[in-house]
């Protein structure tokens, strides 16, 4: 697959042209199917959930007017034949991964047989990632928690950090999960946003050496193109590359 992954979503022009040149041709003429799953272990999911499939949301995907949107709801595809939902992925020109729980939606991609099936999509196909749905692309992702990660996904590992900020130390706790090893980086997102204090730069760079692969650390207005192995960063704001 082609990926396209985001902070939080398709914020400027610099990534809406990026995700055009992926997909070969206009999001007009381009079929989509949107999974909310991650955003369900939050409070408030359900309506969080309608918000960004009906476009209401501040991290831009499904409103960019594709030709048809369908809602591919990870968590129930395991209750039903593969015969029902395998074929709509395999036609889709774009899956829109939204973002939420990291480790709740890897655990579904994988117990939904997702995971499994994205190598063997067509190459013209596209995932597009917003922030977790970014981060569970990597096979090794790191994510903080302010509580214990919902939901029954077993991390690889977990520690308690804590982040310095303007406002006080934080305390998070730190917590290594298996993705679906789309592409041999991680990813950091929503660098040096206000509402995210443990992604400033400073502390990205300390969450960052828990990752054993590279790690782009991203702001809302940056993208990660990926086209035949070959990574290019799409950005109008900032980010930053560590390697361990």
């Amino acid at each position: 697959m082609r990926l396209l992954l985001t902070s939080a979503g398709i914020k400027n022009a610099s990534i809406h042209d990026a995700l055009v040149d992926l997909l070969g041709k206009p999001i007009a003429e381009s079929n989509a199917l949107f999974i909310p799953t991650a955003i369900y272990p939050f409070p408030g999911g359900p309506g969080m959930a309608w918000r960004a499939i009906s476009g209401k949301a501040p991290s831009p995907m499904s409103e960019l007017g594709w030709k048809s949107m369908g809602i591919l709801e990870l968590s129930v595809l395991p209750s039903i034949e593969e015969a029902a939902w395998v074929p709509t992925v395999r036609d889709a020109d774009a899956l829109l991964v939204w973002g939420g729980d990291p480790m709740f939606l890897a655990n579904w991609m994988q117990r939904s047989g997702l995971t499994a099936l994205l190598p063997t999509l067509r190459s013209e196909a596209v995932y597009v990632g917003a922030s977790a749905g970014s981060m569970a692309a990597s096979s090794t992702f790191v994510e903080t928690y302010r509580e214990p990660p919902r939901g029954n996904a077993e991390p690889l590992k977990s520690e308690d950090i804590v982040f310095a900020t303007p406002q006080g130390d934080i305390d998070r706790t730190l917590v290594t999960g298996q993705g679906a090893g789309l592409v041999d980086f991680a990813m950091i997102p929503h660098l040096d946003h206000a509402d995210h204090p443990d992604a400033s730069l400073a502390n990205a760079e300390k969450w960052a050496a828990r990752i054993p692969a590279p790690t782009y650390a991203i702001d809302d207005e940056t993208a990660i193109k990926v086209t035949d192995g070959s990574v290019e960063v799409i950005s109008e704001g900032h980010w930053k590359l560590f390697t361990p």
